[in-house]
């Protein structure tokens, strides 16, 4: 048992104004009803550090369906984490109940599922195409599922770093730290909680976290987790691909995008994800990446601007990468695209309309894509990380509508057609981002504060569909006229 380090209220700065109100409800509410409730994890950190909180999350003694209980808008999600959401409009306070670590050799044991979620019990089979992925993942320390209950104290040390493992408690308004975290806080320093190489190994994930961490708040990271991740760098293969692909979009909406992969690049975290990343981090994709940072601090939280697709653009348009959706066969000898394959789905940085923006060279023309792709036909990756297509086509629509933003010689009427399509504030965003000129920006968005920023009536979200016309009504006889007859 180890004895906790409690910090009363006049010795922390931490104020109940700081905390967001529905945070503060979901806190009581817990409390009212006998369990323990802390404020968790990153919020503690940030409010100690004087920054505002991305998210407050909550750990608690209720279980997820005592959560559940006392919240009518509640919903438990996750398999290998059972997690219950309080939503407030769009807004989610996650909620998950202490757990402790499992020891190795021992099974973790399911959580009670509800009828809504079934298909998350923890103790639900595996189907056969993802037991062959875990398969081909397997490690001894590696973590599948998680959702054996602990103590506060258990549930601490399960987790990945000291600064992320303090608690606030709403009962007594106190920090509680069972890991040393506030002294690492002071000092500044990203430490492991317990072995790293082991604690790497249960999570390979938590290597890119440890860098994006120290980059984002400009902390140093402690020699021995830094040498656990050059050494174990190449556990990182065996996370999930669409988790590592949510780890980057969190880091480029973070503001030390450019510091955070400049860091992966150096302890060769990218060349075991994406090889084309690795090969191509060089002074473009630097530069590229600052202005995102840029951008991005000027705003306290993410702005909705900033889309999965500006995102993706932001990393991939200075590497000049073509990203296919189409099928592994081999296209040698053939002069286009075969029936089963699915046309170009991704941005061409080198795209002839993007070679504005000025890291985008031109290049030779390429065939032109079937009308009717092969939706049955894999979505574009980048290494070993699945892109959505959506995002793909997003980003396309943006860079082409580059052109037409650069040039002013257009009519008015034209200006507002442009500025009516749902593209168009992502694709000024971009202008904005990479483009080098605030003329234009400010001349776009002097027209959009004209009142043009209302969409026209029919205008679909791309700009690319157009709405069916009404089918006008047959006007009903009178009664009257029909007695007559």
């Amino acid at each position: 048992m180890t004895e906790p380090r409690i910090v009363p209220r006049d010795e922390h700065p931490i104020s109940r104004r700081d905390i967001d109100p529905d945070a503060l409800k979901v806190l009581y509410r817990l409390r009212q009803f006998d369990h323990i409730a802390y404020l968790v994890g990153g919020s503690v950190r940030d409010l100690l550090l004087g920054r505002r909180p991305k998210d407050f999350d909550i750990g608690t003694s209720a279980h997820p369906y005592q959560v559940k209980k006392l919240f009518r808008n509640c919903w438990i999600i996750g398999r290998r984490f059972r997690l219950a959401h309080v939503k407030f409009g769009e807004k989610v306070i996650e909620v998950a109940t202490f757990r402790r670590q499992i020891a190795q050799g021992e099974e973790a044991v399911p959580a009670p599922a509800f009828p809504e979620t079934v298909e998350a019990a923890a103790g639900a089979p595996v189907p056969a195409h993802r037991q062959a992925y875990v398969d081909g993942r397997h490690n001894e320390h590696l973590i599948h599922r998680d959702n054996t209950f602990g103590s506060p104290e258990e549930d601490a040390f399960r987790r990945d770093f000291t600064i992320n493992a303090l608690f606030y408690d709403i009962a007594t308004f106190s920090i509680i730290d069972y890991v040393d975290g506030l002294d690492d806080l002071r000092a500044r320093v990203v430490r492991a909680i317990g072995d790293p190489d082991v604690r790497l190994c249960e999570d390979p994930v938590r290597m890119i976290r440890a860098i994006a961490l120290a980059a984002r708040l400009d902390f140093s990271i402690e020699p021995a987790l830094l040498e656990a991740i050059r050494a174990h760098r190449r556990e990182i293969a065996k996370s999930s691909p669409a988790r590592l692909l949510e780890e980057y979009y969190k880091i480029l909406r973070a503001g030390a995008a450019e510091a955070t992969f400049r860091n992966l690049a150096e302890v060769g975290l990218l060349e075991s994800t994406s090889g084309e990343l690795h090969r191509g981090a060089t002074e473009p994709l630097w530069r590229s990446l600052a202005a995102l940072d840029t951008y991005r601090r000027r705003f306290d939280a993410t702005p909705d601007a900033l889309s999965n697709a500006i995102l993706l653009g932001s990393l991939l348009a200075p590497l000049g990468i073509t990203l296919h959706g189409r099928r592994s066969e081999d296209r040698a000898g053939h002069g286009g695209h075969r029936h089963g394959e699915s046309e170009p789905t991704a941005l061409d940085a080198r795209d002839a309309d993007a070679g504005e923006h000025g890291s985008m060279p031109e290049r030779p023309a390429r065939p032109a894509a079937p009308p009717y792709p092969d939706r049955r036909a894999p979505g574009p990756k980048l290494g070993d990380l699945p892109i959505a297509r959506r995002d793909v086509e997003r980003l396309r629509h943006i860079i082409g509508l580059q052109r037409r933003l650069r040039d002013l010689t257009a009519s008015p009427r034209a200006q507002r057609a442009l500025a009516h399509r749902h593209i168009f504030r992502e694709a000024l965003t971009w202008l904005e981002i990479h483009g080098d000129a605030p003329d234009l920006v400010e001349h776009w968005n002097a027209l959009m504060g004209d009142g043009t920023e209302r969409a026209a009536p029919g205008a679909e979200e791309d700009g690319l569909r157009f709405r069916r016309p009404r089918r006008r009504r047959r006007r009903r006889r009178s009664r009257s006229l029909k007695s007559e007859v």
